[in-house]
């Protein structure tokens, strides 16, 4: 059986997709090509299922993004220092730590320090 090789892309619908660029740039780091090729780290990727009744995310949003990140509580400082919208971080035994934001689009993203 042939199988995928890993995520491939992630796209987001936006009122100002150029706004929304800069802020995943600019707030998170997200460098991107002129074609939208973006180099990550390796690292492990979680592919998982929800209820649609879940609210783990909103239920108007029908997928979430986690990014991987080294430090977490840096992070969320200098989420803030931007006065983005951030929740407190949540730790889960064997798996790290969590922390959420939303973007300028509502988007809810999820933030991950991997144990």
């Amino acid at each position: 059986m042939e199988r995928v090789l890993g995520i491939g892309g992630y796209f987001l619908r936006a009122a100002d997709p150029g706004a929304l660029y800069a802020w995943y740039r600019d707030v998170l780091g997200v460098e991107v090509s002129e074609h939208g090729l973006w180099k990550q780290e390796a690292g492990p990727t979680v592919f998982a299922t929800f209820e649609q009744a879940s609210e783990y995310f909103p239920t108007g949003q029908q997928a979430m993004l986690n990014f991987r990140v080294r430090d977490l509580d840096a992070m969320l400082a200098q989420l803030r220092a931007t006065g983005a919208p951030v929740e407190e971080p949540q730790d889960m035994d064997g798996v790290g730590r969590f922390a959420w934001v939303t973007d300028p689009a509502g988007n809810r993203v999820e933030l991950w320090q991997p144990s």
